[in-house]
This record gives structure tokens, sequence and C-alpha cells, in this order.
């Protein structure tokens, strides 16, 4: 094993392990994965938006029906970006910004066995913005530069 550099955690040579790729790829899929069923209802079938700005209006959320369409959409957008890895960090800081309104606004009032679901979206979005995608990710860049040519 070689030293580590200053700043570098001991054990990590500035690769990222098969194991730590496949773990962070199967993160991705199950909350992408998630993310893209939960809300796929409310966006097919108008009713079912139609419960949920209802349920934000209960919950004194200003704008019930714009918010109600944001964060679904976030949400969905969220979910094929953490699935794809396209525009990962940036869906990171929103999944994290949505699920936190989540806690503050409503999930709070049923202690932390009903929050937990959101609070973990939310630390997971952060991490995701922080981590970055790892390898197994598309990177819209490379596709942009091979068409410059």
């Amino acid at each position: 094993m070689q030293a580590s550099q200053p700043g570098q955690p001991i054990g990590d040579e500035g690769t990222t392990s098969r194991w730590e790729t496949l773990a962070l790829l199967c993160l991705r899929v199950l909350v992408g994965s998630f993310l893209v069923w939960g809300v796929t209802d409310n966006i097919i079938f108008p009713a079912k938006m139609d419960i949920f700005e209802a349920f934000l209006e209960t919950h004194g959320f200003p704008w019930p029906g714009l918010s109600a369409r944001v964060s679904v959409w976030a949400q969905f957008l969220c979910g094929l970006s953490f699935l794809s890895g396209v525009g990962f960090r940036l869906a990171g800081a929103v999944c994290a910004l949505n699920f936190t309104v989540a806690v503050v606004m409503v999930d709070y009032k049923f202690g932390i066995r009903g929050a937990f679901p959101a609070a973990l979206l939310a630390v997971t979005g952060l991490y995701f913005s922080a981590r970055g995608p790892g390898r197994a990710a598309l990177r819209l860049r490379r596709v942009w530069a091979g068409s410059r040519k």
C-alpha cells in the first residue's frame, strides 16, 4: 500500500474500486427508480396531481398548484438524472432541497419514523451533489466534444 497524499483518505490511492462504483450505481438506480416510479402517476393522471395539490394546500404550502407541479417534475427529472448520471450534481442539490422542504413543512410532524424517508432522500441528494455520479454515468461533454469535430 502506498502512503496517502495529504487530504486523501488512508487506503485510497486515488482510484475508485469496482465495488465502490457498483455500490454507487446501485444507490443511483434504487433512488432514481424510486423517484420516477413515485411520481409517474401524478404526471399521467391529472386527478392524482389534484390530490397532491390538495395535500400541499392542507399543509400550508404557498401556491399549492404550482408547488405540486414543481415538486413532481423535480422528482421525476432528478430520478432520470440519477439513473443516467447527466446533470447529476445539480439534480442532487434539487433533490436535497425538495425533500428538505418536505421534512420542514410536513414530515417533522410525524416524528423520526415519519420523517425518515424524506430526510434520507434529502441527505442522499446532498451526497450525490457532493460526490458526483461516479464512473458509470453518461457524460454529455464527451458527446458534445465529439460532435464539434
